[in-house]
């Protein structure tokens, strides 16, 4: 199947339909600019009939057999693997993925997939004691009914499914709202993946749409009792605005600004490896991205050269071609924001040590040192392939710089001495964090997330379970209690 011809339409209640919307979203392959899909945008009134549909079936759904419910995420797994080639293809044209990015992508889908057959049956009651006598007390873990998802552009094929699949496999309903510049990798297909495994129709509904269209219906809409969320920390603020208006649980996975740390006695060939691949991954576009390569002033000279050499090396071009390590940038407003911010900061007194060009979306490579005290580049999360290579003089001024930035989600820290990392990471203010390795890292059952400005809750393992069940207590009364009046 065309994925973009077949798929550009809204799925909602088991339907594929188009939106009713009096305008449409044009989907482009950002690297050429080829018209991939024009979807017709979701109102609030369908964003309504989502809601309503995924509160129809929810109920049955939560009754269903937990070990029934993970044979869909079991059929699911299988599909995207027959699929592959063509998922990894659809996700090199509509992000401008390079096809190893895309491989990157579905490797961890698969792994949360498979994480999503387990948590079906992990949800646990508990039995607690209490001061009157004959008096049980029981405490069940139960959905918490509609979820809200909404998903970004830089993966957007895992970041749906990351809240998609457990959320459905502890009972939950859904309503998912991908990126407009990733409709179909972050949202019909995901649709498609479930209805294929046999996911009950209005258990997942995808409404492709925007803000000017919709306002905040998504969010204010009475059904949903949790909105887990990924993108910018601007527009976190206003989800969690909204949901705490609206006494709705927000899951807030933001922005980041991570220092990867290279200490006097670091293998530094190995941390130049790791800090490249940090920082350029799918274009720097990463939120656990390496902004700052922070390098003792010992090394700082050494590891400067050898990072400069490897940067030079990497090719920008066409993600289709097997060869290219830097693609595009998902639009031009990305691009032309990433440039300049090289330009201004260059302006106003750093050093370009490799000044990358900028033709259309593609955004070739820049490393900047001599970053001037206060900038605003050291502080704000860079969404393209800029690295800032700051030294340092000791472990006090490392952990200073680290926690200069209103950001807190990865970072790392290299050193020949693994407990001396462990104890510097632990003054570093994130949620995550790497000893001797990069800094873009997820996996299914370690709990992830940011401090500050980087996030609200956690995702990953037990911590699905905050996030998609509540606890119901139900005390149960043996015998008579004794009454006041």
């Amino acid at each position: 199947m065309s994925f973009f011809t077949d798929l550009a339409l809204q799925y909602i209640d088991g339907e594929w339909k188009p939106g009713s919307g009096s305008w449409d979203i044009i989907d482009f392959n950002p690297y050429d600019g080829e018209k991939l899909a024009s979807i017709t945008v979701a109102t609030a009134a369908e964003v309504d009939q989502a809601y309503r549909a995924a509160e129809r079936a929810q109920e049955e759904w939560a009754a269903t057999n937990p070990y029934a419910r993970r044979l869909v995420f079991e059929k699911a797994l299988r599909i995207i693997e027959d699929r592959e080639q063509e998922i990894a293809a659809a996700i090199v044209a509509e992000l401008g993925g390079t096809h190893l990015k895309a491989a990157f992508e579905l490797h961890l889908v698969k792994e949360f997939l498979r994480e999503a057959v387990h948590l079906a049956l992990r949800p646990e009651g508990r039995i607690l004691p209490s001061p009157v006598d004959g008096k049980e007390n029981r405490v069940y873990r139960v959905p918490v009914g509609v979820v809200g998802v909404i998903s970004p552009f830089n993966f957007p094929f895992l970041l749906s499914i990351k809240s998609v699949a457990p959320a459905l496999a502890l009972g939950n309903a859904v309503v998912l709202k991908p990126h407009q510049n990733t409709p179909v990798c972050g949202g019909s297909l995901v649709a498609k993946v479930f209805e294929d495994a046999g996911l009950p129709p209005g258990l997942l509904n995808v409404v492709i749409t925007d803000i000017a269209e919709i306002g905040d219906a998504l969010l204010e809409h009475p059904v949903p009792k949790a909105i887990s969320f990924t993108g910018s920390d601007k527009v976190g603020r206003h989800v969690a605005t909204v949901c705490a208006a609206n006494f709705k649980h927000a899951i807030l996975e933001l922005g980041g600004n991570s220092a990867l740390i290279v200490l006097d006695d670091a293998d530094v060939d190995y941390a130049v490896d790791a800090a490249v691949f940090s920082r350029f991954v799918h274009q720097g576009q990463v939120c656990m991205a390496a902004n700052r390569i922070l390098v003792d002033r010992s090394v700082e000279e050494r590891f400067t050269e050898k990072f400069v050499a490897k940067v030079r090396t990497l090719k920008t071009g066409d993600p289709s071609d097997p060869a290219t390590h830097i693609g595009p940038l998902i639009n031009s407003s990305q691009a032309e924001a990433v440039s300049s911010l090289v330009e201004q900061t260059v302006r106003a007194g750093a050093t370009a040590l490799v000044h990358g060009a900028t033709e259309g979306n593609l955004v070739a490579p820049s490393v900047l040192t001599g970053i001037p005290e206060g900038s605003p580049v050291l502080t704000q999360e860079i969404f393209g392939p800029v690295a800032l290579v700051i030294p340092f003089d000791g472990e006090d001024e490392a952990v200073r710089i680290a926690n200069d930035t209103p950001y807190g989600l990865s970072g790392a820290v290299h050193t020949g001495d693994v407990e001396r990392g462990v104890r510097l990471a632990k003054r570093i203010r994130t949620g995550m964090i790497h000893i001797n390795d990069g800094t873009v890292h997820d996996e299914p059952i370690v709990p992830f997330g940011g401090e500050k400005q980087s996030g609200v809750g956690r995702l990953n393992g037990e911590a699905m379970l905050d996030a998609f069940t509540t606890q119901k207590w139900i005390s149960v009364q043996h015998g008579r209690s004794r009454f006041p009046f």
